[in-house]
């Protein structure tokens, strides 16, 4: 008798555990399905990113990223952008989404400080809105996602140091009005005057965001400094036109040039070594962060005053998005990215 009574206790004990099993793995997926809802929107959420040069290839792997962050969310986004480098038009562009009252906004500035007052106006209709790429830091902008732009320059810096032996003369062609750009060439200019004394920037030249003006800024580089080692060009497109520069004025491998981003024709006049090495930001992170960043704020899962939350955890300032140095040896690692 008594060993009937343990068997029956033991079976007991056996159907209370499996009960406590069963509830706590039944809670368990109940949570985690809502969390899963609750980190997904819907198709009809539209959030738009808005650059400038539309059509160039840079924009493509942040577009990409962007789109991949959407796709995971489960919400739809729009591109858009002005044509040509005119702050002007980006800032009609920038006007006319606002009209459209989307979701969220992530926006590349060409201009840190004419940009601004669009950007707030975007905020303070309770669009949320974040900056990728380049920056407007008096605007109420939460947050930047993007290349540490100083720490870029110190780093083409030291790529061109090493190219020179620390030694020789060094042109800059650059877009001074943009901010990433001035922070490239602050980079640039204080890591040269602090560790590589025997290298000096003779001049600094605005390549207006063109490869035609920027062949002609190398060009009278190339002119005015007839012992000139080397260029440094803040983009894509201004390499471009460095690059062409060079080959028709002093031939290849002669100056060093050392350039931005990896779209192809960057990449092929490294692969032929008219440019000797470029940096490549990572763009696709930043399309990515950008869109995870708006559907946060859209649906208040993280602080803003602006859209009446301020006890969810804030954004973070600044997200980098990290660099690395592309040359010859490793350019056919980057084709087709």
């Amino acid at each position: 008798m008594k060993k009937l009574i343990v068997v029956y206790i033991f079976l007991l004990g056996l159907f209370a555990l499996y009960l406590f099993y069963y509830k706590s793995t039944s809670l368990n997926e109940t949570a985690l399905e809502k969390a899963q809802e609750g980190i997904r929107g819907n198709m009809n959420e539209k959030y738009v990113m808005v650059t400038f040069q539309a059509g160039h290839d840079y924009w493509k792997r942040a577009l990409k990223g962007f789109e991949d962050a959407a796709g995971a969310l489960n919400v739809s986004i729009e591109y858009r952008g002005a044509a040509q480098y005119d702050v002007h038009e980006q800032i009609t562009v920038l006007e006319q989404v606002i009209a459209k009252k989307p979701d969220g906004i992530a926006i590349s500035a060409i201009d840190p400080d004419k940009l601004t007052t669009t950007i707030n106006k975007a905020i303070d209709a309770g669009i949320p809105v974040v900056l990728f790429d380049s920056g407007a830091p008096s605007s109420k902008a939460q947050t930047f996602i993007g290349t540490d732009n100083y720490n870029a320059g110190v780093m083409g810096a030291q790529e061109m140091a090493s190219l020179l032996d620390n030694k020789g003369q060094v042109g800059i062609v650059t877009l001074p009005n943009q901010l990433n750009h001035q922070e490239r060439v602050k980079g640039f200019l204080e890591t040269m005057e602090k560790d590589y004394p025997g290298i000096k920037v003779v001049e600094v030249k605005d390549g207006k965001g063109s490869e035609p003006i920027s062949r002609m800024a190398a060009k009278e580089l190339l002119s005015k400094y007839p012992h000139l080692n080397g260029i440094f060009a803040t983009e894509a497109i201004g390499g471009i036109g460095v690059g062409s520069a060079v080959s028709a004025v002093k031939g290849k491998n002669k100056v060093k040039i050392v350039s931005f981003d990896t779209d192809k024709p960057t990449l092929d006049l490294i692969k032929d070594g008219t440019i000797s090495a470029t940096l490549a930001q990572g763009t696709w992170k930043m399309g990515y962060w950008s869109m995870q960043f708006l559907f946060h704020l859209n649906h208040k899962l993280t602080a803003d005053s602006k859209l009446g939350n301020i006890s969810a955890p804030p954004l973070p300032p600044n997200v980098d998005t990290g660099v690395s140095v592309i040359t010859k040896k490793n350019v056919g690692d980057f084709y087709g990215q």
